[in-house]
């Protein structure tokens, strides 16, 4: 790998619950590569999106404690904070492809961290949205 690659935060969730057989295992991959190679990025979203996931929607919750902990060593990657102007081009983005707000604020995060692939299972994989190229790594014939 040599690039930055945005995380979205289905695939952080999958790679922290264990739970989750295969996918956890893929997105396990992705991530000891992603470390490895110190080519990850995530958003602000992201993060708070992580730390609410763990410990409600997993299927083995963590605590407070772990929680923190996960997101602090997200934090030594390269982190996109939203702005009000992140915003205003999120807007953008849901109108011109037509995909939730959120998930255009994915795409815009990913965009202006210079990432050319955002691996995500929410969005269509294999679309590019303004340059940025969607990557399910949790298909077994993806990465």
């Amino acid at each position: 790998m040599s690039d930055k690659y945005f995380v979205d935060t289905n695939i952080l969730m999958y790679a922290h619950d264990t739970a989750a057989g295969a996918k956890h295992e893929r997105a396990m991959a992705l991530l000891d590569d992603l470390w490895r190679e110190r080519s990850g990025v995530v958003s602000t979203q992201v993060l708070q999106e992580l730390c609410v996931n763990l410990r409600r929607k997993a299927g083995r919750p963590v605590d407070l404690k772990t929680a923190r902990e996960v997101v602090a060593d997200y934090l030594t990657w390269n982190v996109v904070t939203n702005t009000g102007q992140s915003i205003v081009e999120a807007l953008d983005i849901e109108e011109r492809y037509r995909i939730s707000f959120w998930d255009a604020l994915i795409v815009q995060a990913a965009d202006a961290s210079g990432a050319a692939t955002l691996y995500s299972e929410d969005l269509a994989d294999g679309q590019t949205y303004r340059g940025v190229r969607v990557v399910n790594p949790l298909n077994a014939d993806e990465r």
